[in-house]
């Protein structure tokens, strides 16, 4: 019988999935109510299966991952939505090119890291840039911003490590003394810091941003992790495979308890997990909409009707991002 559901906290959206998710939102209604037409998202706005199934459903957003897809829509294309995941120059210049309006949803803090990118590029340094996939969209978004001076190199302990990025104990720069790393923003708190070691011990002249590329909710999320994985038997993380932050969820989950699964939705859990179960942690990943975990809890509840359910972690989080204003093709 399960007697305990602890709750990370925080859990859930970022202020950036807020922000992304409240733009689409607003930009599709607007849109209806002017008669413009449907509205078009580059890219999942957010990496959450169930939050692109929504907008889909209920604000007829459609997803593209190519902007030569708008070709032929009726009614469609007028406005284009860039994800929060932030996007390369090049795709920015095609907008402009088709005469799209847009709307920039990208994260500040990956715009952050963007920034920094094309200031140090333009003072000749090499640009280190630490991530789990070559395909990733905020890996694809920032290498574009300086593609000649950008080497990938693959975060220590990556499970897929990807044959195209560069391992941190063999890549070379072409001056060890021009160098900066940068990361991406939803990688491993420990691995990332396990590999910004190496490249210091490579590269000991190698510069380092005042503040870490790494989100603020990524090492939240994965802090509470830390806290409550000793108090029980299995961790549920609710997680789309797509969402980085959340797959790091559950590789730390994993490494810290008996047993941790990332599933989608209470449809996904099966009996035999919690057999012998007394307490389960429940966390999500920051694009996940909090209700698909209290669904979780309804679900245990059902089975365990003294089931005592608690929040344990950090403090909650309070930061909130300034929505984007459409910019019309002329002004981008």
């Amino acid at each position: 019988m399960i007697e305990t559901v602890i709750l990370a906290r925080p859990r859930g959206y970022c202020a950036g999935v807020v922000m992304a998710i409240e733009a689409l939102e607003e930009a599709a209604t607007e849109n209806k109510q002017s008669g413009e037409g449907d509205i078009v998202a580059y890219h999942a706005i957010v990496h959450n299966k169930t939050v692109v199934q929504r907008l889909e459903a209920q604000h007829n957003v459609r997803f593209v991952e190519d902007l030569a897809e708008l070709e032929g829509m009726s009614g469609q294309g007028q406005t284009v939505v860039f994800s929060a995941h932030g996007i390369s120059p090049k795709v920015r210049e095609e907008a402009g090119r088709r005469g799209l309006t847009t709307l920039d949803a990208t994260c500040p803090l990956v715009t952050k890291v963007h920034s920094e990118s094309k200031r140090y590029a333009a003072m000749g340094y090499s640009i280190l840039l630490i991530g789990d996939s070559s395909q990733h969209q905020e890996i694809i978004g920032t290498q574009g911003e300086a593609p000649d001076n950008t080497i990938l190199v693959n975060v220590v302990g990556n499970r897929k490590a990807d044959p195209k990025m560069q391992d941190p104990h063999t890549v070379q720069v072409p001056d060890p003394n021009k160098c900066i790393v940068l990361t991406q923003t939803t990688l491993s708190v420990d691995d990332t810091d396990k590999t910004v070691d190496i490249l210091k011990r490579r590269f000991p002249n190698l510069t380092i941003p005042s503040r870490s590329d790494l989100c603020y909710a990524t090492k939240n999320r994965q802090a509470a992790v830390k806290v409550i994985a000793p108090q029980v038997d299995v961790f549920l993380v609710v997680s789309s495979l797509t969402s980085s932050n959340g797959m790091r969820l559950v590789e730390l989950a994993e490494e810290l308890t008996p047993e941790a699964y990332r599933i989608d939705s209470a449809d996904d859990i099966k009996s035999e997990w919690l057999e012998g179960v007394k307490a389960i942690g429940i966390t999500s990943a920051a694009s996940t909409p909090d209700d698909l975990v209290w669904g979780i809890v309804d679900y245990l509840r059902t089975q365990n009707p003294n089931l005592i359910v608690r929040e344990d972690g950090g403090e909650p989080e309070d930061i909130e991002f300034r929505k984007p204003s459409r910019v019309p093709a002329s002004l981008g």
